[in-house]
């Protein structure tokens, strides 16, 4: 059998899964499977987007845009990833703190509906709503003398991150290729006459309140003279030209619940080719051109959370002024190849070869209903596709991912696509570390560190504790009060919970240059709790009070409690990551580390209901609570993310917790579905585990471009069930790696190569007839792992180069 893994061999195999699906091929023949695998990676379409959760998204982590492949009238809708509304703005309520102790009381007497109206008029922040995060408009492309479209297609090639779109008219090839480069910083647009001449007008159209419609609907005949209207826009706009064939578009954000807008922003567009291209009025105008290179650049004036004192301007005329002086094939060279480094780090293949005969909305038309082969397919080509998603979103130096990575239509959309803290934020960054994007957490930690200074006055100022707090909620502002009303908002643990993206990303990879940056954000984290945790009355252990189980009523229109296993479950982690990070790093407050010991043995711990169930509350309310297939599922990160509940040490709370999920059901919204996969997968559960993807993979959960639908719109679904099917493969949890442990009958065979372990380990994995049959590990020379397959057992120990490999004959498990 020849070795699949070999590091020169492995360089060879530039596509996903072609170790395991072609061993044996060279030259010609393995350039071809590679151009064959290539195809499993591309979203494609014989027809233009007619809906916008139609259109493909490209993005460099700052700067992302839609594409949508009209023919005549070409529309890029842009973003940029701090566009958010209003300015830096204080909203802690100095009522709180006079309240809270009587907030406490209430609870602990049970009057509950007495605690909620105080803490909607004394503990709610003002204003009680966030800053929503708005669209940078459309670029609108009219083409001229475009008639009798034939040979149409457009697409998204997910390992070169290029969307093109190929037509041919009046028996001139046009092809049109859109990228978003991160090394440019620019998104770059080229267009093209094979065998004839292209002229076309560029405008741009000002954001509206965004609008989704129904994707499913049957759009106007595509290739019709369909257009987009101007619209109106606010007196502070501005578009001019900006020099030799370039536009300039200037204006602000706009104000929301009270805050003025306080950030300007500039988009500037550069059109290099040949025939005539100049900008007349509010347009750029191409006649007579055989190619022509659009390079656009946006920025605002954001500098961080209370500093909006950057100069768009400035910063468009230079990016787009650099990108213009290198030719297109340089820029897409440079993208390509700087995507490629961060994307090739992980291949996927499930089944055989895959199925991409179909259109890939097609494809999601069908997904329930496909056969086993297709659906392993196309969870590759779902987890590539997130991958793919969170480069483009959260990279280095731009803002974190937020409701819609960084993709949003208009100024108002659903929830703000703000940061929801209370598990959509979290569920974003789950597949990071595993598929072998680290990079893009670094976002996160900014984050964290802004909220750690503005969580800090509402800890002072609204509770009288020490370190810092964020609730359900935060936007660009890193507003850390709680928000919307008791319902919602009444939840302490947001900041608490997004401390877990920062520990998974150390106990990935173990540097120690970001456990000096994250100690200190986990010691405030956890002091806040030091400060605020109450003993229960009944003598059950320390909880949080008030508090909700997100977002869940446990009776009619009451969700505030005290101690909720979520909150228990999260500090429990939060102290242990904390007291982890403290040995490491040598830090000498052994007194702090000895409070924290001593308070999480104290924590409430998790219970069992009288139906069986894993208790939601500290109080047995399950079975009367209102919404008994609530879209949250709380109570279970101890499951997943986490790993306090887990099928080698607690058995009896795995039970239960199943009992809980087959109450709820497996069908929610799109990221609750996604979650539930990820739970099941957790938990051993292969076959339900893909019931639940097939339904996720199909229309009601997935656009036609592979967007998670809440609805509508959310990308967290993507990440979460990206993580998921990760989970059916491989998991790392308790100090052991578990080969397969969710993996379904159907999925007999695959490879995986470059996925990531907990103690800063990667694997290579193949399995064959639903066993595993070669394995290579990467870490640090000397480290024993501790392997785990069917209930059974192995140890390696990485040798002086830091490897360890198996073969069938050689895996054996006791």
């Amino acid at each position: 059998m020849p070795d699949i893994f070999h590091p020169m061999r492995r360089r060879l195999l530039v596509s996903a899964g072609l170790a395991a699906v072609f061993p044996g091929l060279a030259g010609a023949a393995l350039e071809r499977a590679a151009t064959a695998q290539r195809d499993h990676l591309t979203l494609w379409y014989e027809r233009p987007a007619s809906q916008w959760v139609e259109a493909l998204p490209i993005g460099n982590g700052r700067v992302g845009a839609m594409v949508f492949g009209r023919v005549r009238q070409e529309r890029l809708q842009l973003n940029e990833g701090s566009m958010f509304a209003g300015g830096p703005y204080a909203a802690d309520n100095p009522a709180a703190a006079a309240a809270l102790p009587q907030v406490r009381a209430l609870i602990a007497a049970e009057r509950y509906r007495e605690a909620t109206e105080l803490v909607a008029s004394a503990m709610i922040a003002r204003p009680s709503s966030q800053m929503p995060y708005g669209s940078a408009g459309d670029l609108l492309l009219d083409f001229h003398g475009l008639d009798g479209v034939s040979n149409y297609e457009r697409s998204l090639d997910l390992s070169t991150a290029i969307a093109a779109t190929r037509f041919t008219s009046n028996g001139v090839r046009y092809t049109r290729e859109v990228f978003a480069s991160a090394p440019d910083g620019v998104v770059v647009m080229r267009l093209t006459a094979e065998g004839g001449k292209l002229d076309c007008d560029l405008g741009y159209r000002h954001p509206r309140d965004a609008s989704y419609g129904d994707s499913r609907a049957a759009g106007a005949a595509w290739h019709s003279a369909e257009t987009l209207e101007a619209g109106q826009r606010p007196s502070t706009l501005s578009i001019s030209a900006d020099g030799l064939g370039t536009l300039l578009i200037a204006g602000r954000n706009i104000a929301s619940a009270g805050v003025a807008g306080a950030l300007r922003y500039a988009l500037r567009v550069r059109a290099v080719g040949d025939g005539r291209i100049e900008a007349e009025g509010e347009q750029l105008r191409v006649r007579g051109a055989s190619s022509v290179t659009l390079v656009i650049a946006a920025a605002t004036s954001h500098v961080s959370s209370t500093d909006v004192s950057g100069d768009p301007l400035a910063l468009v005329r230079a990016a787009s002024n650099a990108a213009s002086v290198r030719t297109y094939a340089q820029l897409r060279a440079a993208h390509v190849a700087a995507h490629h480094a961060l994307f090739s780090r992980l291949s996927l293949t499930i089944g055989g070869a895959g199925h991409a005969a179909q259109p890939t909305d097609a494809r999601v038309a069908n997904a329930e209903q496909a056969a086993d082969d297709e659906v392993a397919a196309m969870a590759a080509l779902y987890v590539q596709y997130a991958r793919y998603l969170l480069l483009s979103c959260s990279r280095p130096g731009g803002q974190p991912a937020n409701l819609q990575g960084i993709w949003n239509e208009g100024n108002n959309p659903p929830w703000g696509s703000k940061y929801t803290i209370n598990i959509n934020t979290q569920m974003n960054y789950w597949p990071a570390q595993a598929a072998g994007l680290p990079e893009c957490v670094e976002p996160v930690l900014r984050m964290a560190e802004e909220l750690a200074q503005s969580g800090a006055v509402t800890a002072r100022v609204m509770y009288g504790a020490r370190g810092w707090v964020a609730h359900h909620n935060t936007d660009l502002w890193r507003a850390s009060a709680p928000i919307d009303g008791p319902n919602w908002g009444m939840w302490p643990c947001g900041g608490a919970w997004l401390c877990n993206i920062l520990w998974d990303h150390w106990d990935y990879g173990r540097d120690p240059a970001w456990l000096r940056r994250i100690y200190p954000l986990l010691k405030g984290a956890a002091l806040f709790f030091v400060d605020t945790l109450v003993e229960d009355p009944q003598g059950r252990g320390l909880v949080t009070s008030p508090s909700i189980s997100p977002e869940n009523e446990h009776r009619p229109g009451i969700a505030l409690c005290a101690g909720p296993a979520m909150d228990r479950q999260i500090v429990r982690d939060l102290f242990g990551w904390t007291l982890a990070l403290q040995r490491a790093s040598g830090d000498g407050d052994h007194a702090f580390a000895q409070t924290l010991e001593q308070l999480r043995s104290r924590l409430a711990p998790d219970r069992i209901g009288a139906q069986g169930q894993l208790q939601e509350w500290l109080e047995d309310w399950d079975a009367g609570a209102p919404e008994q297939q609530h879209r949250h599922v709380s109570h279970l990160y101890a499951v997943y993310p986490s790993e306090q509940i887990n099928l080698r040490d607690t058995p009896a709370l795995i039970a239960a917790a199943k009992v809980t999920l087959r109450t709820r059901g497996d069908r929610s919204t799109g990221w609750a579905t996604a979650w539930r996969l990820a739970l099941w997968a957790r938990m051993g559960e292969g076959e339900h585990a893909l019931a639940i993807l097939r339904g996720l993979l199909g229309p009601e959960r997935t656009y036609p471009n592979l967007f998670d639908a809440h609805p509508p719109f959310q990308i967290d679904g993507n990440f979460g069930g990206a993580a998921g099917i990760l989970e059916m493969l491989a998991q790392s949890w308790g100090g052991e790696v578990h080969l397969l442990p969710a993996l379904p009958h159907a999925w007999r065979q695959g490879a995986v190569r470059g996925l990531r372990l907990r103690g800063a380990l990667e694997m290579d994995l193949e399995w064959r007839q639903g066993r595993p049959h070669a394995l290579v590990l990467r870490g640090a020379p000397g480290t024993r792992v501790k392997l785990s397959y069917a209930g059974r057992s192995m140890a390696l120990v990485l040798d002086r180069r830091g490897v360890a490999r198996r073969v069938a004959s050689r895996l054996v498990f006791a």
